[in-house]
């Protein structure tokens, strides 16, 4: 399977034209049974034999929870059936799926879910379409012990949002691929152990199918590769406008850059200069107009806004865009332009976090993704909005999401430090969106690295470890993934 479907993550209506589209040529039948087992097998590789209790959902959610209940009982758990309405619907697969257990059926109560040790939700799936409340809450409510068959019932699996209630799930087992709750908050603190199962999905289905959402991990892109030619001009050049009044966060920008492997490092700080002159050695410090270091056509790739006041932002930016640089836009110069965000079309990337992004593009809530999409097009520019799951977004719609961070990240400077990786990887010739996923997942492996309690200054020592890690993690994925085929054709 090529490496870039195994990371794909698919929507619930993107997953149910896969699923009609599998029907052609699996029976849903067939794909029910596997996930079935699959949810059986997770519950006894991690939990001793106890009292169990199904709960059925009329669909084919329920059907899993059929199958489930099935191999559990063939295996010596005591089993209980709990459907929502009397049968599913006659004509389809669950319905065969209900008729092949042969075991306890018992009301769907409070009562009945009280009394089992554990409690498998297979009421409702992620296409959800309306709150979970009444008698379905309450008993969701009583379970102590629970695992979810595909999501817990009341997450809406598109947005990660909850629908009313859902159970906090021990862990969840879903198929073929993650869908958006899986890995965005707050569903995913109702998730607990995350099992992705392959239940047989014809490989040819998903090819037809292609993503335009994937989980940000190493071999979705690929990180540049020294050759002995290399130097510091291959490796890139990045510069910072670094401002008079917060020298810090220029600092901690170069320092990410650095880290990150970029060739050359310079801050453009002007009449400042003196104040970062006695920083780390390996800084070039420029006192010279801006407009000067413009006509040094090595100097493409440019952050503009840690540590700048909005009148440094208004100086600087409009120049970088009129040079036509490749320009990263943080901080300083998204407070600048809030309410307006069309003032940073021209810009490559931003990076804002959440209060950032709210005040230019409005509240992303609740469905971060087509927030974040809406935004990226707006701009012509990708769009990296940060948090504990953060949204990698192109112009052209393609989005990663990121899970792998420690919220130790949440430190002032650390966001100064990112923007210092991305400029390094876009320096270094990787394309924009490339650039902006493997850096935020650098930053959190740099984070994770760190300790409990990093400083943001502690992240620069740890992105040469960062590195060597991802670059050992995506030779593995190509390796067990045969070929590379990833998202806009970039390698």
């Amino acid at each position: 399977m090529p490496a870039a479907f195994s990371l794909a993550v698919y929507t619930p209506a993107e997953m149910d034209e896969i699923d009609r589209q599998a029907a052609k040529i699996t029976p849903v039948a067939t794909l029910m049974e596997a996930a079935g087992w699959a949810v059986a097998r997770a519950i006894k590789q991690r939990f001793k034999p106890c009292r169990v209790l199904v709960l059925c959902g009329p669909g084919n959610n329920g059907g899993d929870g059929y199958v489930a209940a099935r191999y559990l009982q063939q295996a010596g758990w005591p089993v209980g059936v709990a459907a929502l309405v009397a049968a599913p619907n006659p004509t389809g697969p669950a319905a065969q799926a209900a008729a092949r257990f042969a075991g306890v059926h018992v009301p769907f109560s409070v009562a009945e879910v009280q009394r089992a040790e554990l409690v498998i939700d297979a009421v409702f799936g992620a296409g959800l379409s309306r709150p979970v409340g009444g008698q379905v809450a309450d008993v969701l409510a009583a379970a102590r012990r629970v695992v979810a068959v595909d999501v817990p019932s009341g997450i809406d699996g598109a947005t990660g949002q909850v629908r009313g209630m859902a159970p906090k799930a021990e862990l969840t087992v879903t198929f073929v691929r993650f869908k958006p709750a899986h890995l965005l908050y707050p569903a995913r603190e109702s998730m607990g152990a995350l099992v992705l199962a392959d239940i047989g999905m014809p490989q040819s289905v998903l090819r037809q199918c292609p993503a335009q959402m994937w989980h940000n991990v190493p071999g979705l892109w690929g990180l540049p590769v020294l050759s002995p030619e290399s130097h510091k001009y291959t490796r890139g050049v990045v510069s910072i406008c670094a401002g008079g009044v917060m020298p810090g966060a220029a600092r901690l920008c170069a320092g990410g850059a650095r880290g990150a492997g970029a060739g050359l490092v310079r801050l453009a700080a002007g009449q400042a200069a003196p104040a970062y002159r006695l920083g780390a050695p390996g800084l070039v410090v420029d006192d010279a107009p801006l407009e000067h270091l413009l006509e040094d056509s090595r100097r493409k790739v440019w952050v503009c806004g840690p540590g700048l006041t909005e009148e440094e932002v208004e100086a600087a930016l409009p120049a970088l865009v009129a040079a036509k640089r490749t320009i990263l836009a943080d901080a300083g110069a998204l407070s600048a332009y809030a309410g307006r965000p069309e003032g940073l079309r021209g810009v490559s990337v931003i990076t804002p976090h959440v209060g950032e992004f709210t005040k230019l593009f409005g509240a992303p809530t609740p469905d971060p993704v087509a927030a974040v999409r809406a935004a990226a097009r707006l701009l012509g520019a990708v769009v990296v909005l940060k948090g504990a799951t953060t949204l990698i977004a192109a112009p052209d719609g393609r989005v990663a999401l990121n899970t792998h961070a420690t919220p130790a990240l949440g430190t002032a400077g650390s966001g100064d430090t990112l923007a210092g990786i991305i400029a390094a990887l876009l320096a270094a010739g990787m394309p924009q969106w490339d650039a902006a996923a493997a850096g935020v997942w650098l930053h959190g492996e740099a984070g994770l690295q760190a300790g409990a309690w990093p400083l943001a200054e502690d992240l620069e020592a740890f992105l040469g470890a960062a590195r060597v890690k991802a670059t050992q993690a995506q030779n593995i994925f190509m390796k067990d993934n045969a070929i590379s085929i990833l998202p806009g054709g970039s390698h």
